[in-house]
């Protein structure tokens, strides 16, 4: 008697996308929506003002240094099994996060969410880049990065909501059935996948554990630098320490022999379009994380808009990046994923000094154009994502997930400190030459978006280069050459 499994087949590629949406949107919103609920927590829970430090960088920080770990754990026990473990991590610990009545629990099962997180956000884009049909690869890329877009927005007036209504303890609350939903939706979706490529223990053990564990301290020192730095003064002796230790530690990774004897790790780094994607994502978030986070204070603070209005002004942008993604597929196939991706940078570059102009008038109205067009850009800029994961070996693809996740969590810790940097120092100097408080606002804010703009229109060749399709076989030192896109080596 034949089998007919068509049922299970069509609904498994959009619940693939639904798993992964739920997942993504989950570590996002986490990432903002403690902040405006911080006054609350103080009163409640007799919090002091480390202690909200403390509780808001707890996450992120777990986040960050965890990431290399998960995707490495991900290559070992496979792309389902760590998916599911994360979300299963992150909405335990939400619930003990509601349940919390010290500060000390609180921090600690914040840092738990931190860790599951790490474990979903390198599983969700291998789970994307190998399990879902490449028809829709770039849709589900764009799925989920409106998803990642519509929290970030949308955070602060849900927490502003909730902590008025219902209490802080509430905003953790929400996330057990979203993460209850995206596990049973991912077990069900996960199950009819394609077989893994099972890593053989020579390809685990090639990504040293000295490597990954080096990697990871590095990365959470530099995070707690970057964090703690502007909130205590860069001369602290905590916040010099994690400093020189950051610096330390990645000057002694690229000085380390190992990674580049490994020939699990060489089959990765040796691949153009990998280290372009890699590259050009740190450009891109360098520049608009930092707008992100500059933006949503100067709407409060110098256009007077409540945080709702303030919130719902990035509207525009998830909703140019959701009506633009669908076509970005067939647009590279047109075109070529690097004029597509290219142009994509150079639009987030144009917008956002569309942005800078349009805030000089000091009416809501005017930031519209450069808003959509930062999100119709973003989304043509999804082919150097999905482009550089599809270029990662199946057995290293958690790895190459979890470096590609890292990478954007640093370059948006980066970029609000860069660009934060640059308005401070040009408002401080507008201010001291006379100009009034709002003249300097906008001065400050606009140069900062000039300096987000260059940092993004920067990927713009970087992107051309990384997703060129090569014209036969090439040379290049320790890599041997290949003939298709999707490995490209340098």
């Amino acid at each position: 008697m034949r089998v007919i499994r068509v049922p299970h087949l069509r609904l498994r590629t959009p619940s693939v996308i639904t798993t992964v949406i739920l997942a993504t949107f989950l570590t996002a919103l986490d990432s903002s929506v403690v902040n405006v609920a911080l006054p609350q927590m103080r009163r409640e829970l007799g919090m002091g003002d480390t202690g909200l430090k403390w509780v808001a960088t707890a996450y992120p920080l777990s986040l960050a240094s965890s990431l290399l770990f998960a995707g490495r754990l991900t290559d070992a026990r496979g792309r389902r099994w760590s998916l599911l473990t994360g979300l299963a991590v992150f909405t335990a610990s939400s619930a003990c996060c509601a349940l919390s009545g010290t500060e000390g629990m609180l921090v600690c099962f914040r840092a738990v969410q931190g860790a599951g997180a790490a474990f979903i956000l390198p599983a969700s884009l291998a789970v994307m880049s190998h399990d879902l049909p490449g028809s829709v690869r770039t849709a589900g890329f764009g799925a989920a990065t409106a998803a990642v877009a519509s929290a970030l927005a949308f955070g602060p007036v849900i927490s502003g909501v909730v902590t008025q209504h219902l209490g802080w303890e509430w905003l953790f609350v929400l996330n057990i059935p979203l993460g209850i939903a995206g596990f049973f939706v991912g077990a069900f979706a996960l199950s009819g996948a394609a077989r893994e490529t099972r890593p053989s223990p020579s390809d685990v053990t090639a990504v040293s554990q000295r490597v990954v564990a080096l990697t990871c301290l590095s990365l959470a020192a530099l995070v707690y630098c970057l964090i703690q730095g502007p909130a205590y003064g860069f001369a602290e002796p905590m916040v010099i320490v994690s400093g020189l230790t950051g610096v330390v530690g990645v000057v002694a990774l690229c000085c380390w022999q190992e990674p580049r004897r490994s020939a699990a790790l060489g089959q990765l780094l040796c691949r153009r379009p990998f280290i372009g994607g890699l590259v050009a994502q740190l450009l891109w978030g360098l520049g608009v994380t930092g707008v992100y986070f500059y933006t949503s204070q100067f709407l409060q603070s110098g256009l007077r808009l409540s945080p709702t209005q303030a919130g719902l002004t990035f509207t525009p942008v998830v909703s140019a990046l959701c009506v633009t993604a669908p076509f970005v597929a067939a647009m590279a196939k047109r075109w070529g994923d690097g004029r597509i991706a290219a142009s994509g940078l150079l639009l987030v570059s144009c917008g956002l000094l569309l942005v800078a102009l349009g805030s000089r008038y000091g009416e809501l109205v005017d930031l519209l154009p450069g808003l959509t067009t930062v999100g119709a850009g973003s989304a043509l800029a999804l082919p150097v994502t999905t482009r550089a994961l599809e270029s990662s070996p199946g057995h290293l693809s958690g790895f190459a997930a979890g470096l590609f996740s890292a990478t954007r969590e640093l370059s948006g810790v980066f970029g609000i400190v860069l660009v934060g940097a640059v308005v401070t120092f040009v408002q401080r100097s507008a201010q001291s030459g006379g100009a009034a408080h709002h003249e300097a606002l906008w001065t400050g804010y606009a140069a900062g978006l000039c300096m987000a703009a260059a940092l993004v229109g920067a990927g713009a060749p970087v992107a051309v280069w990384a997703l060129r399709h090569p014209q036969g076989p090439q040379r290049e030192d320790g890599c041997r050459a290949v003939g298709s896109s999707s490995g490209d080596k340098l």
